[in-house]
């Protein structure tokens, strides 16, 4: 039986914004095993110069990620779609073991199968340093984004 993820392609303005919000949330969660669902199991991910395929390395790469990105929050915003495909930018604020805050800027390009499972990933990512009072992402961490949270666009970024 085959998986599936819905919304499926293709995509319209409403489903694509769906999807967009359910990877957010499903990020959010730092749950690597639970994320890499979302993946077919020979996803191809470039995340800024790494490359990669298959949900046992993104699991490994999620796992890596989030023991050094603490209080990780995520935003993401749907940029454009059409057919299978979905382009977001997205911003995520962390510290480091140090304490030191960062935000991360990125913009994603999406490719899904007809089951809604994302097939290719690329991700490019900068970093920018931040001190703690121009954090702008703050609701609480066991749960998604709540609706009332500024997206991007509302927050000027």
């Amino acid at each position: 039986m085959s998986e599936a993820r819905p919304p499926l392609p293709p995509f319209t303005a409403e489903t694509a914004a769906q999807k967009v919000r359910a990877a957010e949330n499903g990020w959010n969660g730092c749950n690597p095993e639970k994320v890499s669902l979302a993946y077919t199991v020979d996803s191809r991910w470039r995340n800024r110069n790494v490359f990669f395929s298959g949900r046992p390395a993104i699991v490994d790469f999620l796992q890596v990620k989030w023991a050094r990105e603490h209080e990780y929050r995520l935003i993401k915003e749907l940029w454009t779609f059409t057919g299978n495909r979905i382009a977001v930018r997205f911003a995520y604020e962390f510290h480091d073991d140090a304490g030191d805050w960062f935000r991360a800027y990125g913009n994603e390009n999406w490719e899904f199968d007809a089951n809604g499972l994302m097939q290719v990933r690329h991700a490019s990512i900068n970093d920018l340093a931040i001190d703690a009072v121009e954090r702008k992402f703050h609701w609480d961490r066991t749960g998604p984004r709540p609706d009332a949270h500024p997206s991007l666009s509302d927050l000027g970024l």
